[in-house]
Parts: structure tokens; C-alpha cells; sequence
């Protein structure tokens, strides 16, 4: 099983492929379809939807405004959690961005999704429609897009559903 959160969804989408992977879950991740990239959701958010708060490129890497980092990545988190999290973030590639599906494995392969209905970096609108799309089983709590900090029994609860779910005979 691939467990992917954020982008991760996008790295369980296309390694999902490989034949030992039976299943995948998303937690508040995208879930792209074929051709598609975290750009093509970047481009279009829905109305009204929250704009993260990604400041220009520095040398093909990507990070979160540190001052804006809590409110819009980690809001139900503790301050000083919230507040090390922003000056400890990981960068990611401006080139991530831009990798497109080739082929989505949640077309063939079982998934959940869990949905985090205050998520400020992907809002819930574009959850919802990428699980369902997916045609994923779905767990919907509230919480923000550090649901792993903040509900980490949430994350398990759809992980160990995943995990234990009966697959068909294929």
C-alpha cells in the first residue's frame, strides 16, 4: 500500500503502478489523472479557494512563506509546533509541479481518501472532486493540511481501513 499526503498523492498516483502496490490512500493529497500535474489544480482553484502561500522560486526549489506558514499549513497545530514546522520545512522542485500522470493507478487499484474540510493549501472543493473521480472510499474530518500533526488518529483510522479492506479477485 502507498500512503501519500499533499503532492505525495501525485507520487502515489503514478508509482501505484508497480505491481506489488494492491492499494493507496490520500491524506488531503492531489490526486491527478492522466496528463495531469499539481499544476493543472494550482492553475484553476476553485473560486473563492485559499491561494498557499509559495513564494518565488530560489535556485529550482519551492518553500512556504514562513510567516503565512501556520495559518495556511498548519492552523490546528500547536504554535511552536506550527512555527518549527515552518522554519524546518523541506523544499520541493519547481519541476514536481509540472510531472504529469501518465497513467492514474487509482483507475485499477482500490483507494481511500481521507478529506480535511479546512485544509487552507488544497482546498476541500478539489478534494472532494479528485476522490470522487478516484472513486475512493472517503473519511472526512475537520482539520487543516497538517492533519498527520493534528489528528494523527484520523491518518491511521483511514490507513488501517485501507490496510484491512478484503481486495476482489481480479
Amino acid at each position: 500500500m502507498l500512503v501519500g499526503h499533499s503532492y505525495g498523492g501525485t507520487v502515489n498516483t503514478e508509482a501505484g503502478n508497480h505491481p506489488k502496490v494492491e492499494r493507496l490512500a490520500y491524506i488531503t493529497a492531489f490526486a491527478p489523472d492522466k496528463g495531469e500535474s499539481v499544476n493543472t489544480f494550482i492553475a484553476n482553484p476553485p473560486p473563492g479557494a485559499p491561494v498557499p502561500p509559495i513564494l518565488p522560486p530560489r535556485d529550482g526549489y519551492l518553500f512556504l512563506d514562513k510567516s503565512k506558514f501556520a495559518a495556511s499549513f498548519a492552523a490546528d497545530v500547536d504554535p511552536k509546533t506550527a512555527e518549527f514546522m515552518a522554519v524546518s520545512q523541506v523544499p520541493w522542485g519547481v519541476e514536481a509541479l509540472g510531472g504529469q500522470i501518465t497513467e492514474p493507478a487509482w483507475r485499477t487499484k482500490p483507494s481511500w481518501y481521507l478529506l480535511v474540510t479546512d485544509d487552507r493549501m488544497i482546498p476541500i472543493a478539489a478534494q472532494r472532486f479528485m476522490c470522487e473521480r478516484a472513486g475512493s472510499k472517503a473519511m472526512e474530518v475537520p482539520g487543516n493540511h497538517a492533519i498527520y500533526v493534528s489528528n494523527p488518529r484520523a491518518v491511521a483510522t483511514i490507513i488501517q481501513a485501507a490496510a484491512s479492506a478484503e481486495l476482489a479477485v481480479r
